[in-house]
């Protein structure tokens, strides 16, 4: 596949995404979303969604329907607290990874609202980013998983988050139903570099900080990098930054 693709980094700004502010919500799209459509920018690769969402205590998405779909959250400040019909429920934080496979049909809510779980009532809002990956297979049985990598972090490195991937096998990563896809993150402190995978498909997104990608300059909070048929780029923290990468060896069709 990497053979009929013309190598090509396309730098996407935080100012350029869709947006969506309403009284407690306000997000980011990196992609075409709800009322937000655009044809030539439905998906990258594997990734249907990148969503850079900030919402008010006390409030967040009530309960909806998703379907085959890979749904990973990655929360940055905050906790988020999830709810499904196939009876997980619990706290998301930073550090802990979250991915549900919507499968044959799921139903789902996405809050605010931890004080209801445990704790005092807080002021704080909750800001995460939810990807969405096809499934590589569809009609699944509807699926949840996460797991608490925060202490691998510290290392600055890229960390393997959510993957399908068989070179993950046995990894502290999540997996996901698409044997294509994977997702990275690192937390960098200045001067930290990690060097992006080599694949057909990856998508870089910064969703706080700043860094310096190899060959294209300075990216700073919001702001992404689509790479086809290319990778191996280093990607150096300028301030303390976070990174997620999605590798992908696949694409959308049809």
């Amino acid at each position: 596949m990497t053979n009929l693709l013309k190598p090509q980094v396309d730098v996407r700004r935080a100012d350029d995404r869709f947006k969506t502010n309403i009284a407690w919500l306000d997000s980011k799209h990196s992609f075409s979303f709800g009322g937000h459509y655009a044809p030539d920018n439905t998906h990258h690769g594997l990734l249907l969604v990148n969503n850079d969402d900030i919402v008010r205590p006390g409030s967040g998405f009530e309960t909806h329907p998703h379907r085959d779909m890979e749904i990973v959250t990655w929360v940055l400040q905050g906790s988020l607290v999830h709810q499904d019909s196939t009876g997980h429920s619990g706290v998301i934080y930073p550090g802990l990874a979250q991915r549900m496979s919507a499968g044959t049909g799921i139903l789902h809510s996405e809050k605010n609202d931890s004080w209801r779980l445990q704790g005092e009532r807080h002021s704080d809002p909750v800001h995460f980013v939810q990807m969405w990956v096809v499934p590589d297979e569809a009609g699944i049985t509807p699926g949840y998983e996460q797991l608490e990598i925060d202490d691998a972090l510290l290392s600055g490195a890229l960390v393997p988050v959510a993957s399908g991937m068989d070179k993950h096998d046995g990894q502290s990563a999540i997996r996901i139903s698409n044997r294509y896809a994977a997702l990275y993150a690192a937390r960098m402190q200045p001067g930290q570099s990690v060097q992006l995978p080599d694949a057909p498909f990856l998508h870089l997104f910064v969703p706080r900080g700043t860094v310096t990608l190899e060959g294209s300059g300075a990216l700073g909070t919001g702001d992404a990098a689509r790479f086809t048929a290319t990778g191996g780029q280093r990607v150096t923290a300028t301030e303390p930054a976070e990174i997620l990468v999605w590798e992908m060896h696949a694409t959308i069709t049809g």
